[in-house]
């Protein structure tokens, strides 16, 4: 990937195979005050805008509708591309929204590009972040499971 690529999400809410972009689930008046469990969802990083933080291929469990804050990594809708989701750090609050930025400041795609993102935009917290096991096998051995390298 080059320069000025941005690091996206694959939430996990649709089986691969179908190849569909998963609707955002709805978020009751409840939720929304924190009075309610929060849902959850497993996505997929792909690009290079949060290296070194995140890696293509990470894995984030990303809590919707959790209160935000400087320093949080979130997933949000790209302004322009609203049907596009990306992750990025925030890093304040400005009027009309918040400014985030990607970690990998050669990648580009974030709010030096496109501006404040409305809060309303900004869908989840990231709370975890792993990254899948590979298969390792030797010849003639048992296989075993290692954390991908990339």
């Amino acid at each position: 990937m080059g320069l000025g690529q941005k690091s996206r999400v694959r939430l996990g809410l649709v089986e691969d195979r179908t190849g569909e972009v998963p609707v955002m689930p709805e978020l009751s008046q409840e939720t929304e005050r924190g009075r309610a469990i929060l849902p959850f969802v497993v996505a997929e990083v792909t690009g290079p805008s949060m290296v070194p933080t995140l890696r293509h291929g990470d894995r984030l469990l990303v809590q919707y509708g959790a209160r935000v804050g400087p320093g949080d990594i979130v997933v949000l809708r790209h302004p322009f591309q609203q049907d596009l989701l990306v992750v990025k750090r925030v890093a304040e609050r400005r009027e009309g929204g918040w400014w985030v930025l990607g970690d990998n400041a050669y990648a580009g795609g974030d709010s030096t590009d496109y501006g404040t993102v409305p809060e309303e935009l900004v869908l989840g917290k990231v709370r975890f972040r792993y990254r899948p096991l590979r298969r390792v096998c030797r010849e003639g051995r048992r296989c075993w499971g290692q954390p991908a390298s990339g």
